[in-house]
């Protein structure tokens, strides 16, 4: 490999541009920008899907930042959302961030039917797991807990 290939490694991007769709499996070393529809199977280090883009399908991703369409199962370690998730969406991440538009003056976070996983895997200790102490009672993970009330709180 050149000098000059190595420079422009960091720089390589795969476009989806607007007014195209793609369906398949997409799988890149570089960053995936999305403006038009990509459909299937999405893997990459870095997916931006920009407003005018949708991704309907399985992403694995280290980042995704979408102001977009998004749908299916969504695993990476960080994502930012300011766009919108479609209802049976799934997503695992380490971090999520959602920005709130405003449309009207008013700001508005949309939702479908959908799973958020966010930080570690909660189930992934679970043998070695310690109880948690809340008022008089001790749970574990998945357990109701009885909290006491503060004093003047509605019954």
């Amino acid at each position: 490999m050149s000098e000059l290939d190595k420079s422009e490694a960091p720089l390589k991007q795969t476009t989806v541009e607007e007014g195209t769709q793609f369906r398949g499996t997409l799988q890149s070393n570089g960053q995936v920008l999305v403006r038009g529809v990509v459909e299937g199977d999405l893997s990459a280090p870095t997916v931006v899907i920009a407003e005018s883009g949708s991704v309907v399908g399985n992403v694995k991703a280290q980042s995704i930042r979408s102001e977009g369409v998004l749908a299916g199962h969504v695993d990476a370690d960080e994502i930012v959302l300011s766009g919108s998730v479609r209802s049976d969406t799934v997503i695992r991440a380490r971090t999520l961030e959602v920005k709130l538009q405003s449309t009207d003056k008013k700001l508005e976070l949309t939702f479908g039917e959908c799973i958020l996983e966010v930080g570690d895997d909660p189930n992934a200790d679970v043998s070695e797991a310690q109880p948690v102490r809340t008022g008089k009672k001790a749970a574990r993970r998945g357990e109701s807990v009885e909290v006491d009330k503060p004093a003047g709180a509605p019954a």
